[in-house]
């Protein structure tokens, strides 16, 4: 059964939008690139993901800082008045999880990288020396920490994306509420 529908006036900021679906297309790149590296022999071509994967991982992290920073100071959109309690608190849950781990894992990518005992250069985009971050020991142990850290939120990250979406088409398809269109304006809304 369908919701009252939102106002479509009460849509997200175009920032806000730009910068979500920036970030979206970003993280399933560095997901997918993250999987097919991960048990690739040692190799130059290796090497050259990585530092890819490094650059646009520190894409992530300053975009995501920017989003928050955005969210913190600009009214968002109001849930649909027909929300049940506990969908308005899993949508709030799946947000918060998503702004922790947007940063938490380029962080933990950064860390893991400063840890490493191979002291490898990062260099954004073959262009910009990234420095390791200050006061992190060269530790084989810490290294590891902060990989499998960064690989069990990335895994996180997908099983939020799922329930995203899922919650996205529920909205448009089922509920008809308007709630997509607000963050994809070209969709009309489902009557």
């Amino acid at each position: 059964m369908a919701t009252k529908a939102i106002d479509p006036s009460d849509r997200y900021t175009k920032v806000a939008v730009i910068l979500h679906w920036l970030i979206a297309i970003l993280i399933i790149g560095q997901l997918a690139g993250g999987i097919y590296m991960h048990n690739l022999p040692a190799t130059t071509w290796k090497f050259e993901i990585y530092q890819w994967h490094k650059s646009f991982g520190i894409m992530v992290l300053l975009l995501s800082l920017a989003r928050l920073g955005w969210r913190l100071t600009h009214k968002t959109p109001a849930l649909p008045d027909g929300m049940k309690g506990w969908e308005k608190l899993a949508a709030r849950f799946t947000h918060i999880a998503f702004y922790f781990l947007i940063i938490a894992v380029p962080l933990a990518g950064w860390l893991m990288v400063s840890a490493s005992p191979y002291d490898l250069p990062t260099v954004l985009f073959k262009l910009v020396p990234w420095p390791h971050l200050p006061g992190i020991p060269q530790d084989a142990a810490l290294e590891g920490i902060f990989k499998e850290l960064h690989e069990i939120m990335a895994f996180a990250i997908i099983g939020l994306l799922v329930l995203h979406v899922g919650a996205a088409l529920k909205h448009h398809f089922i509920n008809r509420d308007g709630v997509l269109t607000r963050m994809i304006p070209i969709l009309s809304k489902r009557g």
